[in-house]
This record gives structure tokens, sequence and C-alpha cells, in this order.
């Protein structure tokens, strides 16, 4: 097993919610939520390694008021048909509050060869079957058809979130049915939350592999993980299965807590790496989410001899 020393932990830090994409140009793009939840920010290197020291752009920053105005959360940076992408969650800001939890989600799309140049422009909200909280959304093609998966909140079932599938028409338009492919069930789902969210698509071996997080943003957090055969229908909520244990949780003795809300990219040799957020202490004061020290972390992702993903657990922090 090797030591996964691969990387020096964190790689970015102050970063939660990181989504790392190896684009055709060779370039290894990043964005994350911000501490403030004020802004998206795109970086751009040539290797993993060096996202740490890139220089963030930002593209895109909140509004004073209205729908766009507070807790900018977890963006996605996409490149479909020609363009740029990036998915990101918003809500409203109100006098007595900084941000309700009301988050619907929005699309931006630039036209730019290079997504830190050119004009980000606004695409609206991203509609679903409800008028309800709604993040996290990320999308994979498939068998020429691209998907579109989230968390929302479907006001008949008990619960803060729950993961849906639909296709898409473009890259900022839903069509056909929307399918639920997992609600919060296990005991480790609904630790503080009943949680499903933070999807992340990574295909092999006949299988597409979808990962997501559950619980309260604390140290409870953690990853579990769907599987669907790459000939299934997935709008069939019955192609899904969920593996009934977590996949990647919080490791007291490398002192790594509430890891998720991952992506995952490959590195210069195509291997797989697993990317996410995690703090290097247990205890919080206040409410987890406005802790600013979820750190962005990478680490490669092992293969078990069935083809199904070896997580390992999260490395302590330090040098290669």
């Amino acid at each position: 097993m090797s030591t996964n020393r691969e990387y020096s932990n964190p790689l970015v830090e102050q970063r939660a919610d990181p989504w790392v994409y190896k684009h055709t140009d060779g370039y290894y793009y990043f964005t994350a939520s911000v501490p403030e939840y004020d802004r998206i920010e795109v970086r751009r290197a040539a290797t993993i390694e060096g996202l740490r020291e890139a220089t963030p752009v930002v593209v895109w920053r909140k509004y004073e008021t209205g729908p766009l105005s507070a807790n900018i959360w977890a963006p996605e940076l996409h490149y479909i048909d020609g363009k740029w992408y990036i998915y990101f969650a918003a809500a409203r800001t109100t006098e007595t509050k900084e941000g309700l939890f009301d988050h619907r989600m929005f699309v931006l799309e630039n036209e730019s060869a290079n997504p830190l140049e050119g004009e980000w422009v606004e695409k609206g909200q991203m509609k679903t079957a409800w008028e309800s909280f709604a993040l996290d959304a990320t999308s994979f093609e498939h068998k020429g058809v691209r998907y579109y998966v989230w968390a929302q909140k479907d006001p008949e079932i008990e619960g803060n979130s729950n993961l849906y599938i639909s296709a898409m028409a473009n890259g900022w338009t839903l069509t056909g049915p929307q399918t639920m492919i997992a609600t919060p069930e296990y005991p480790w789902e609904i630790i503080g939350f009943r949680v499903n969210e933070g999807a992340a698509v990574l295909k092999r071996s006949g299988k597409i592999f979808m990962s997501f997080s559950a619980s309260a943003t604390d140290y409870n957090y953690c990853m579990g993980l769907l599987t669907a055969d790459e000939d299934s229908d997935l709008l069939d909520a019955a192609s899904w299965i969920k593996h009934p244990e977590p996949v990647f949780k919080t490791s007291e003795e490398n002192g790594q807590y509430g890891p998720g809300h991952n992506s995952f990219t490959v590195d210069e040799n195509g291997e797989d790496v697993l990317i996410y957020h995690a703090r290097n202490y247990k205890e919080i004061t206040g409410d987890p989410l406005y802790d600013p020290n979820r750190h962005t972390r990478a680490q490669r992702l092992h293969w078990n001899e069935d083809g199904t993903p070896d997580f390992g657990v999260p490395v302590k922090d330090g040098g290669k």
C-alpha cells in the first residue's frame, strides 16, 4: 500500500468543497468555497501541487441583496460543448441575518478558451421540480448524454437534502424527469442533519461510481458511495446501489476530521487522485459552517481487485 505521500497537505488552506479539473489544455483548474462565501475564484496550474501557489482570479461576486447575495457555496467548473460553466449555490441576505439557508442553484457561462479570462455570463437559476433548498450540483457525460446531479430538499420527505439526477438539454437547462437516487437512511448519514450532498462521479471497469457526503459539517462529515452499471438506465433509481458503510471518514489517528465534499482528477501519469476538504482539529466553536479551516487536500485513489475504489483514510498533514 502506498504511503500516500504524493502530495504535501494541506494543498490549499481555507478552501472547502474543492473542485479540481484537468482540461485538455493540460492545466489543472481549481475552484472552491472561500471562507467569506462572497465570491467565486478560479485558479490554474500545470501540476496539482502548483495549485497551492497559483494566483486566484475572482470571476464573480455576490450581490448586495436578492437571491444571489449570501452564502455562495461549492462552485464547480465544467467544460461543456466548447464553453465553460460554473455551477454554484447561493442564498439571500436579510436585515437580521447574514444569510438564510434558502439556497438555489445558479449557472455562469464563459466562451473564452481560458476560463480565467473572458466574460462570465449569468445564465440564471437551474430550475428543478421544486422551489426548495438546493445545492452542490455536478455534471458528467455518459454515452452521449449529459447528466446533472444535485442535492435538494423534497418538501414531502423528512430531512435536509437528497441526491437527484436529470438529463440536460444544454449546460444550463434540465430536460425530462428528475430522479431521486439517494436519501439519508443509515446512521452515519443522519448525524446532526439528514444530508446527502456533494456528489462527484468517476467511471471505471464498466461501473459509474458516485461519491457523496453525509451528516453535519463537523467531524461527523463523511463520504458514501453509489454504484451503477454503465449499461443501466441512470435515470432509474434502482440502477444506483448505495454502499451500506461510509467509504471515507474522520481519522483520529491521522488528525483529519470531517473529510468530504470531494472531487476526482488524475495526476500527470493519468492515475486517479482524490481531492477533498478536512479539518485538522475536532472541536469547533460555534457553527461549523463559519469555521474557515476546512482545507483542500489531495491523495492518490487506489483500486481494489474487484474494480471498486479504495479510498483509504485521510492522510496526515505534512510533506511528501
